[in-house]
């Protein structure tokens, strides 16, 4: 009897070290990236009274109950911020358009919302994507892309592809092609993000302009050390994902393998693993305290080794995609201003290599 279990144990380890074949990218960890000087400031007390809000929302729930629970909380996010945008339902793709005062519509953002692939919408992000509108002086898409558990992991990221690829030829309104496009998207959207720059490249569509990620999952195999090592001062990611730290990295890429149907060292699902070579300008926020940002700090340090220009920002002592809590958070104004910024020297750049090439 103990030699069949042995075996069985010995069969396990050979097919995780057979499917889950990992290259070892502990020496990006040796880049440093400056991070802005100063302290949080007295507006982030208030926002972390919300994330215990949102923490509250679904205590003592569990299962559909849990996850219905928490996309209520989410879709109110923005409920009480003035916003300045035009709203637009959009049933095919879903999802709405995000129109700012005197945006031009051949300018345009395909917008990816977060929220672990489970929860968030279009609604639950309004704060980001109107402010992005204003900025960007862009029409934003906002996808209302399929969730899990009710869908495929796959179905989202397929919903992803065929709104850039429409966005390319269709405005809000109606049949006109894009000047300017820019992709974009926080934590779970942000991993669909920069897998959809990568996607482009390699199907030869018409390459989005720039991409920004806010807090980007980039890896699913958790080996990055802040997804441990900041579990204490992650007040949104720290309560819901900390447990994860208890569990052997194996049993967690199988348990991803069965819920995403996807291998967790996929690029689709961990774009850090996949070719970062040939990819447009990207603009990466992240925060110094949250779980994720060794996930976004390894993405850029890979990515500038492959020879795609990259901006990584670090901010100090804020939430994960503190973004949302504009304009209350004078952050999130300082990361709106920064995105402007980088997206004038992104076009500067692309007029000068126009006028050389003529």
């Amino acid at each position: 009897m103990l030699w069949i279990i042995l075996a069985i144990i010995v069969l396990i380890i050979a097919a995780t070290l057979l499917l889950f074949r990992l290259e070892d990218l502990s020496h990006l960890d040796q880049d440093e990236y400056p991070v802005r000087e100063g302290k949080p400031s007295d507006a982030n007390r208030e926002v972390l009274g919300r994330i215990r809000e949102l923490g509250q929302s679904s205590k003592g729930l569990r299962g559909k109950a849990r996850l219905m629970a928490l996309r209520k909380h989410m879709d109110g996010l923005s409920e009480g911020i003035e916003l300045a945008s035009e709203f637009r339902h959009c049933e095919s793709p879903r999802g709405e358009w995000v129109l700012a005062p005197d945006c031009d519509t051949r300018r345009r953002v395909l917008y990816i919302h977060g929220g672990a692939w489970a929860a968030g919408s279009p609604r639950s992000h309004r704060a980001i994507t109107d402010r992005l509108s204003q900025v960007t002086r862009a029409a934003v898409f906002a996808v209302d892309y399929r969730l899990m558990p009710e869908n495929r992991f796959m179905d989202g990221v397929r919903d992803c592809r065929d709104a850039y690829t429409w966005l390319l030829k269709h405005g809000p309104e109606g049949t006109e092609p894009a000047d300017f496009m820019v992709v974009a998207g926080d934590s779970a959207g942000g991993s669909h993000t920069l897998s959809l720059i990568a996607w482009i490249r390699d199907t030869g569509l018409r390459q989005a302009d720039a991409a920004i990620a806010f807090s980007p999952s980039t890896d699913l195999t958790l080996t990055a050390p802040s997804n441990r090592a900041n579990i204490g001062t992650d007040p949104l990611l720290g309560p819901a994902f900390g447990g994860l730290s208890k569990i052997p990295l194996p049993v967690i890429w199988w348990a991803t393998l069965a819920a995403f149907r996807v291998s967790p060292t996929s690029p689709v699902a961990s774009p850090l693993r996949g070719d970062l070579r040939n990819l447009p300008p990207t603009l990466i926020q992240a925060s110094d305290t949250e779980m994720l940002l060794d996930n976004a700090r390894r993405y850029a340090s890979r990515a500038k080794a492959a020879g795609s220009p990259v901006t990584f920002r670090t901010w100090p002592g804020m939430v994960h995609v503190w973004q949302i809590f504009v304009p209350l958070l004078p952050e999130a104004e300082e990361a709106f201003e920064d995105i402007r910024l980088f997206l004038e020297q992104v076009e500067s750049e692309g007029k000068t290599q126009q006028a050389a090439q003529t």
